[in-house]
């Protein structure tokens, strides 16, 4: 077996980074993101949580199975300790990474537009964009040490996310067998996401790194979480009030329209809320506010990107539907109106859908949200993805309905009187059954599985479910 070191995403869910070492002096690094929530350790976003505190000598090149930034947070701080190797994405993710990057180090490094250009600039002349489905050679110092090639398959978590197949031909290994197959899942997506197209499993491999956010849960299938959605939206928006939906700027945000423009099509004369004048509101009444500039930036960039929508999609565009561009959409881009939105929510007299990051409440426009709505008990609010332990996001799952509950922004106790409701079918996470058959679909199963990505319940519940499976196989919990 080949050694593999885990520099984040093993104590949780967030600062995925691994390293894949194919001897002492040749290693190849999959994702560098950053730590959020409890899994920060209370630093904030400070330079002590992001400097690389890892030897990165023996690094040969980077692959980053997608541009989510707990993926991806730390790729500037790579850059600044002195990496200068290949950075291997799919082709979507190449397109979306700058974005996020830019946004990352607007928010938590500089707003110096030319200390950001240089880091962009120096990022894309490493990065290399690769499709799905070939043999990517990844070049080492010592041709001596080996051969490494680099497969990517789709993993249907956001769009351009892959999962990553090392092939590794030493001479140590060239004694035993031809080649060694290492496979990083990164974030594995539940079949039938919105846009994306259901991931598929190798044919083998020899050692298999797994996610294991939803390891000890499964979710509802696609029509039961539509479903959910709308009944949810349906109730939210009865009493004229407002529903937030905290959701990552990438990936989730563009998945809630697919759905949103799909149940206002279906029910697009049928009554859902009344203004407190009395007067009926049908679907296609229904504001519906993206309050985040990034959010739209990648809305773009995912038009530009049909080729790799699936099928479904496809079918609406060429039928004449606008799936992420709807009249019903009101895009916010400038802070100032970013402000004269929460007021006006705070005194409308219609109701709206609010989309905005952070998908944790960590930060981002949704803060301010929640501030000022918060304490409102005609407004609701609609998780819709994963909530790490020490965000206000899960602080709000759990005390929502507890007497006097309430979630701490900025050192002041903001009340929960709003409703909260989660639906996990909506996570972009595969679940246990899909995690489960990732490896199950394998002609010839790893022979050894390493689970990361997940708390302490999640991997230890989906440890013993592959020992049941698998007994012969060897599970390890780094």
């Amino acid at each position: 077996m080949l050694t593999i070191k885990h520099h984040g995403a093993v104590n949780g869910v967030t600062g995925s980074c691994h390293e894949l070492f194919i001897d002492d002096q040749h290693s190849i690094l999959v994702d560098c993101g950053l730590f959020q929530g409890a899994e920060a350790s209370g630093q904030g976003a400070g330079a002590s949580q992001l400097e690389i505190e890892f030897d990165i000598s023996a690094v040969q090149a980077l692959f980053i199975t997608h541009v989510h930034i707990d993926h991806v947070g730390r790729l500037p701080y790579l850059l600044a300790a002195g990496f200068t190797g290949p950075i291997y994405c799919s082709q979507p993710s190449a397109a979306l990474l700058p974005l996020v990057i830019e946004d990352a180090l607007k928010v938590g490094v500089t707003r110096n537009a030319s200390i950001i250009q240089a880091c962009l600039d120096r990022l894309n002349k490493q990065l290399i964009a690769i499709d799905y489905g070939v043999w990517q050679t990844i070049p080492l110092t010592d041709p001596k040490a080996g051969q490494v090639q680099l497969k990517l398959k789709q993993a249907g978590h956001i769009l351009g996310s892959a999962y990553g197949t090392f092939r590794v031909r030493t001479p140590a290994i060239r004694q035993s067998k031809r080649y060694h197959d290492v496979l990083f899942s990164g974030d594995l997506g539940a079949p039938y996401s919105p846009l994306l197209n259901t991931p598929k499993s190798p044919y083998r491999t020899d050692q298999l790194i797994i996610e294991s956010t939803y390891g000890d849960r499964n979710h509802d299938n696609r029509h039961q979480r539509r479903q959910t959605l709308q009944h949810s939206l349906e109730h939210a928006l009865s009493d004229s009030g407002s529903v937030l939906i905290p959701a990552f700027s990438i990936g989730r945000t563009q998945e809630l329209l697919y759905e949103l423009e799909h149940i206002i099509h279906l029910n697009r004369h049928k009554n859902v809320s009344h203004t407190r004048s009395g007067m009926a509101l049908d679907w296609e009444d229904i504001d519906i506010i993206i309050d985040s500039p990034l959010a739209s930036r990648f809305t773009e960039v995912y038009k530009t990107l049909k080729h790799y929508w699936d099928k479904e999609a496809k079918v609406r565009l060429n039928a004449g539907r606008h799936p992420l561009s709807f009249e019903q959409v009101t895009t916010i881009d400038s802070h100032e109106t970013h402000l004269q939105t929460v007021d006006y929510l705070t005194r409308q007299t219609r109701p709206a859908i609010v989309i905005a990051a952070s998908g944790m409440c960590a930060g981002g426009r949704m803060v301010n949200y929640l501030k000022a709505l918060l304490g409102d008990p005609r407004n609701d609010v609609l998780f819709v993805g994963y909530q790490a332990a020490g965000t206000p996001g899960r602080d709000i799952l759990k005390y929502h309905e507890k007497p006097n509950g309430y979630v701490l922004f900025d050192g002041e106790k903001y009340p929960i009187k709003a409703q909260v409701k989660q639906i996990s079918g909506y996570s972009a996470h595969a679940g246990q059954n899909d995690l489960l058959n990732f490896i199950k679909r394998m002609r010839f199963p790893p022979q050894q599985t390493r689970i990361v990505h997940g708390d302490d319940q999640a991997k230890h519940t989906f440890k013993q479910l592959l020992q049941q499976k698998y007994p012969n196989m060897d599970i390890i919990i780094p």
